[in-house]
């Protein structure tokens, strides 16, 4: 009976009281929101530091004709070069968050924002050659007509590879290559 008439003498006070409960629980209720959101962002960043979970290293190419290679893993880092050529390959050696480390056919390290690549597989014919030039056959075989003499460096697609050799096309030429004469592809490697 008391209780009804002290509603009924005051009836703002289960109002007040309500409200002073809310403002004591808010800064609780918030810190409980900023905890779960700190474990959200951090499962996050640890997921994002994985990276993509295909193998390190792997092969890839540069998707455009400007790609500036970095010192570090971020925009703020200074741009070491910069490629000028898309479909050159390049090596992923590392992954950071949306960053990739690249090495190209010269041995050249720097990181690459991941966009600037793509899956699509290209090789650079015997880089390493001083002279000469290597044959790009009909078939799959040492016995095979020569149907093209490729000069070091040369850029074409890999069609595909055998883990010895490779469907290595480009403008002008289609042919097989031994696998041991391209960079861009490890040896004994399988391609379909």
């Amino acid at each position: 009976m008391r209780k009804m008439r002290r509603q009924a003498l005051y009836p703002g006070a289960a109002r007040t009281c309500g409200a002073r409960l809310r403002a004591r629980l808010a800064p609780v209720l918030g810190c409980m929101l900023a905890l779960a959101l700190s474990v959200l962002v951090a499962d996050r960043a640890v997921a994002a530091d994985e990276g993509t979970g295909l193998p390190v290293p792997r092969f890839v190419s540069l998707k455009a004709d400007k790609v500036n290679v970095r010192i570090g893993p971020n925009r703020d880092q200074d741009v070491a070069w910069i490629f000028s050529r898309a479909g050159l390959p390049v090596e992923i050696t590392a992954e950071f968050e949306t960053w990739r480390r690249i090495r190209d056919s010269e041995g050249a390290e720097g990181w690459v924002y991941h966009s600037l690549l793509s899956g699509r597989r290209t090789a650079l014919v015997a880089p390493w050659l001083k002279a000469g030039t290597v044959s790009l056959r009909e078939r799959p075989t040492l016995d095979a007509a020569v149907v093209a003499k490729l000069e070091r460096g040369v850029l074409g697609a890999l069609k595909s590879c055998d883990g010895q050799w490779c469907r290595f096309d480009g403008p002008g030429f289609e042919g097989f290559v031994e696998q041991g004469q391209l960079w861009g592809v490890y040896p004994g490697e399988k391609i379909e």
